[in-house]
């Protein structure tokens, strides 16, 4: 047993997280992001959290990382100059496309189609032709191929995409086409489709692996500086990071396959939720991550997260397992305004970052955002981060006159509290896409909220969704670190089986569902975990005969080793009727297998409060006034380290920590769980 390091990166801080896996018990800094070298910011926060804990670093067992760079090198267009090797005839698959247009029916006319990742001009095709059925139909033309690489290097590409027509059948042209790049191109990274995506559909495939090949350079340095930086200051420690499904890879798989790391940060919090809902007895509920720029939701059944098909990165969409999650541009950070034609009150997407800040900030921002609301509503303390941000209360309150004055408000308290209203809109509009949209009903869900902004909003959120109870965790500012240091090593076998249920058997389906799982396995165990440890889940995406688009479905051991078409077929049946209310008589339809296969969850002692007598009075740090329902109220701060047990929390009152502050609106309570948690009800409701 030791300590395990989890490290979160997003815009604008950094989380560390140490846990000792002994005793549960937990230390936590948060420092500024540096962007332009993100380990920079990393080894900052172990630094500090080491320091604060008081051990060396070289106690540190293990490190897991959620990490932004891929996710960043998308969105800041700062990737790799790539090369696309297609089969002859397919050389503009990716201008092509899937002729989208997002919009409505004349969106085409403002809509600036994004460049692709890889140019036009660096694609090159090569004849050579694979079946459906993996047969090789024309033979791969190897002095073609070789040439065409020759002409690749010399227009100085930096990593390699290799991507033929009908390769997730038969990959046998794809790794020549391989062997000789090695020889052409000597240290040019290659990424091969039917490795990165062994499934139909050429484009879908195409941009998965260009995308691959776009962010590895960039992955893979980052990923090799940290792992030097850590051994220099004395951490050997093995540097894991966390997949966008959650699970955890090991470093050097994580530079080979980077485009699996896309929603990496986001599901580091899914995670970590999952760990502490679990301790407090609620297996559904909506996650609720409010950071400094955006805001991401997921929907969590029975203890899993969904997980889905498509990972989306501004413009990009690829075909890459994740947690299902939802990104609006609302956070601390995101910038007010009144535009001069419709003089109506406007908050985000943009967002006033980490630099310059919200005005409270005293950086030298002066935008009205949310992070100044909240301070001129008295929401927020004088100091953040544990003391090491202090705020301005007298620029926030500048920043927001200028809202108050556009719009003719009596105050700048008005104008605020407008600011938050519409920002707690936009995200209640994300949380009904990953509820209401999906078939469930919010009601019946519990909303676990964190990141360093959503306890302040958790509150007004569960009552404009119905869901309650609204659960604020421990450390909720650095509770995607604490996702990383909780979650358990993960790999993935997928393949392409185009089969209707009349043509295949259950045992053919086992077989293949078998050596999937082995595949999966073997690598895990290549990363240290025994197959005795491991546990494999099913998915295969149906369709019915005929339809345009798969449904996943989700199979248990059980159902594999018995019946397994009719429960398969069952299972089908009633997700279908769970999205779409109706059924057909079509024959069903296997497309696709995925086998995930996990290692085991670490064993970190679940930490209990003392119990408390139910009265919070020890806590009290002074009394304070709020801005609250249009008008001036008498609230409490209260310090959350000093809560115990059973204490309950009547709001008004505010709720600090070292990584968040937590907003208890009238009418409502916290209760403090065993687990720590405070779960907030309205005053009125029973239980």
């Amino acid at each position: 047993m030791g300590y395990r390091l989890g490290v979160d990166v997003g815009g604008t801080f950094t989380d560390v997280l140490l846990v000792d896996e002994q005793t549960g018990v937990s230390h936590r800094a948060k420092t500024a992001s540096t962007p332009a070298d993100q380990s920079e910011g990393v080894l900052n926060g172990i630094r500090k959290v080491c320091r604060d804990a008081g051990i060396e670093m070289d106690e540190v067992a293990h490190v897991l990382h959620g990490t932004t760079v891929a996710t960043n090198a998308i969105l800041q267009g700062r990737g790799a100059r790539v090369g696309l090797v297609t089969t002859e005839g397919f050389r503009q698959v990716l201008q092509i496309g899937r002729s989208y247009v997002p919009g409505g029916l004349a969106g085409w006319i403002i809509w600036p189609k994004p460049e692709p990742l890889a140019r036009l001009e660096h694609t090159v095709e090569i004849p050579g032709r694979i079946a459906a059925d993996g047969t090789i139909v024309t033979p791969l033309d190897e002095e073609r191929a070789r040439a065409e690489l020759r002409r690749l290097g010399g227009a100085g590409i930096e990593a390699l995409t290799v991507s033929l027509i009908n390769s997730y059948a038969n990959g046998e042209h794809e790794r020549r086409v391989a062997e000789i790049a090695a020889e052409e191109l000597p240290g040019v990274p290659v990424s091969l489709s039917s490795r990165v995506l062994p499934e139909m559909r050429e484009y879908e495939r195409t941009v998965t692996t260009v995308a691959n090949s776009y962010v590895q350079p960039e992955v893979s340095r980052y990923v090799r500086n940290l792992d030097r930086s850590l051994s220099a200051s004395g951490i050997d420690a093995p540097l894991s990071v966390l997949r966008s499904d959650g699970g955890l890879t090991k470093a050097a798989k994580a530079a080979e396959d980077p485009v699996s790391l896309l929603l990496s940060g986001p599901a580091g919090g899914v995670t970590g939720a999952v760990w502490f809902a679990e301790q407090a007895g609620f297996p559904d509920f909506l996650t609720f991550d409010m950071g400094g720029t955006s805001t991401d939701v997921a929907l969590v059944l029975g203890g899993r997260p969904r997980i889905g098909r498509e990972t989306t990165v501004g413009d990009l969409t690829v075909r890459a397992t994740s947690v299902d999650v939802r990104t609006v541009g609302a956070g601390g950070g995101s910038i007010a305004h009144v535009p001069e034609l419709t003089r109506a009150l406007r908050v985000g997407p943009q967002s006033a970052g980490a630099d310059p800040g919200p005005a409270a900030y005293g950086t030298g921002g002066t935008d009205p955002t949310v992070t100044d609301a909240n301070v001129v509503l008295g929401y927020l303390p004088t100091r953040l981060a544990g003391g090491e941000i202090a705020l301005d209360v007298e620029a926030a309150r500048k920043a927001m006159r200028s809202i108050a004055d556009a719009m003719g408000l009596p105050s700048v308290e008005a104008a605020a509290a407008g600011v938050i209203d519409i920002v707690n809109e936009n995200m209640l509009g994300a949380l009904r896409l990953i509820s209401v949209r999906q078939g469930y009903d919010p009601r019946d869900f519990a909303l676990m909220s964190f990141g360093g902004a959503g306890p302040l909003h958790a509150n007004a959120l569960g009552r404009l969704t119905g869901s309650w109870p609204v659960i604020v965790p421990p450390s909720p500012g650095v509770l995607c670190a604490y996702g990383d240091a909780t979650t358990c090593p993960r790999d993935e076998s997928a393949r392409t089986m185009v089969r209707r249920f009349s043509t295949l058997d259950d045992d053919e389906l086992r077989t293949a569902l078998a050596e999937l799982a082995d595949a999966a396995a073997g690598r895990l165990e290549a990363e240290g975990v025994p197959r005795a440890s491991q546990t494999a889940t099913y998915q295969i995406d149906l369709r019915y005969h005929g339809q345009g688009f798969e449904i996943p479905v989700e199979v248990d051991r059980a159902t594999v080793d018995g019946d397994l078409l009719a429960g398969l077929g069952a299972a089908f049946d009633a997700e279908h009727e769970r999205l779409f209310s109706f059924l057909l008589d079509n024959e069903r339809e296997v497309i696709n297998l995925r086998v995930t296969v996990s290692g085991p969850r670490p064993e970190v002692a679940w930490r209990v409060l003392p119990e408390g007598t139910g009265d919070p009075s020890a806590a009290l740090i002074r009394e304070t006034e709020v801005w609250m329902d249009g008008e001036t109220a008498p609230a409490r701060i209260y310090d959350r380290s000093k809560l115990l047990s059973g204490d309950v929390v009547e709001g008004p009152a505010v709720v600090v920590e070292m990584d968040s502050t937590t907003l208890v609106l009238a009418g409502h309570s916290a209760s403090v769980h065993p687990s720590g948690s405070l779960l907030i009800r309205p005053l009125n409701e029973e239980g």
